[in-house]
């Protein structure tokens, strides 16, 4: 814009036209100029990147795409996402395997998120912006492999505690929900019992082999 002012400047000035008609045009073309910068960082902030799949199929059908950015409902809060982990579950949707449980296309995958909450809806009061948190979505929700995402804070999101990077907080999800599930729920794990975990080579093994006792208390 600079460069356009000072070349249509220096053909006025040859054409020998007045100061004031050259200082208006400048004015003018300045106002434009704002205009078209502020309409541009509106629909940026509108706008982020995500990993989009259109079809099932192999790695090829994740693209990253700009799509419209999520606005959080009054009970969810918006997520600045700063790790995303892949699970197997996340190779199953992208094959197709869950199509019957997934939602319409396009769908953003990406189950487990950890990041910073970027906004809050005016009936959240667990969280606020700043917060660094960690997410785990379901089948229907996923939208994790996105610059931005929107959650429920009652169903879907924990404080991430300090102790542990983003990395590590966006890895827990679905591997920790699996393994509680399963150790707790199914089959009744309870303190003072004995777990014989075979291999604990996965996310699902790792987690519970680390801290039975964890596992088991109430």
């Amino acid at each position: 814009m600079c460069s356009l002012l000072i070349a249509i400047g220096e053909d006025l000035n040859g054409m020998r036209i007045s100061r004031r008609l050259v200082s208006v045009i400048i004015v003018v073309l300045a106002i434009l100029g704002a205009s078209s910068f502020k309409a541009a960082t509106e629909t940026n902030a509108s706008k982020m990147k995500a990993v989009v799949m259109q079809a099932y199929g192999g790695p090829e059908v994740l693209r990253l795409e700009d799509v419209p950015r999520p606005e959080p409902k009054d009970d969810e809060i918006l997520i600045q996402v700063v790790a995303a982990s892949i699970n197997p579950v996340d190779v199953g949707i992208r094959k197709g395997y869950l199509a019957e449980l997934v939602g319409k296309f396009p769908i953003i995958p990406g189950m487990d998120v950890a990041g910073v909450v970027e906004k809050a809806g005016s009936k959240v009061t667990k969280f606020k912006k700043g917060d660094p948190v960690f997410a785990f979505f379901t089948l229907m929700g996923e939208g994790g492999y996105a610059e931005f995402v929107a959650a429920k804070p009652d169903s879907e999101v924990a404080a991430k505690p300090s102790s542990v990077t983003f990395a590590q907080a966006a890895a827990v999800g679905a591997a920790g929900a699996t393994a509680y599930e399963a150790l707790v729920d199914e089959a009744k794990l309870s303190a003072g019992q004995t777990v014989l975990i075979h291999g604990g080579a996965g996310g699902v093994d790792i987690l519970p082999s680390r801290s039975p006792r964890r596992v088991a208390r109430k």
